[in-house]
């Protein structure tokens, strides 16, 4: 069930109890250890495959193509595997952050993948870059990956259904940030 809350900007000297803050509110969501049920977890499996597509068939466009070499660029860190490329062979690793920018560029580039229409519109399938990333970094399984991915996917439509953005000018791609996160 969707709760909406009032939200508005705070001056820094304001002492705003944690739980009248939205990002306490995402960290909620985030740690809430609800069960991905079968129907949202082949949803999510879709998402993947659909995010796949629509970046393979970027792959040869030039800035993919450059944000792909600047990945390459970007050894892996020593604490972790370092994620994969798409357009790369399955051992060429990069950091964890690269990868999900040329991962991301590629998803982004021909804007094919799924949209979410509300207050505003976003595409939550842009979260599975960073999110997939961060999981290839840290040896995550399967299961974390889905639950990973569905929240995102929770966090990002709510932040759409409930604050509009493009009212204020600001591109909707900013409730990816905490959505990813």
């Amino acid at each position: 069930m969707s709760v909406l809350h009032h939200t508005r900007v705070h001056r820094s000297d304001e002492n705003l109890a944690r739980d009248g803050q939205l990002a306490w509110h995402i960290a909620q969501v985030a740690a809430d250890p609800v069960e991905v049920d079968d129907e949202t977890r082949d949803m999510i499996i879709n998402r993947i495959i659909d995010n796949a597509a629509v970046a393979a068939a970027s792959l040869s466009r030039r800035p993919v193509s450059a944000a792909r070499q600047q990945a390459l660029d970007h050894a892996v860190s020593i604490s972790g595997a370092g994620a994969t490329i798409f357009g790369c062979a399955l051992e060429r690793r990069s950091s964890p952050e690269w990868a999900a920018w040329a991962n991301g560029v590629a998803v982004r580039e021909l804007d094919y993948h799924d949209t979410f229409l509300a207050a505003d519109y976003s595409h939550p399938g842009d979260n599975i870059p960073p999110i997939l990333a961060v999981a290839q970094h840290v040896g995550a399984d399967g299961a974390a990956l889905v639950r990973g991915l569905a929240t995102g996917y929770e966090i990002q439509i709510d932040l759409v259904k409930a604050i509009c953005l493009h009212k204020h000018k600001i591109d909707h791609v900013a409730h990816l940030g905490p959505s990813a996160a």
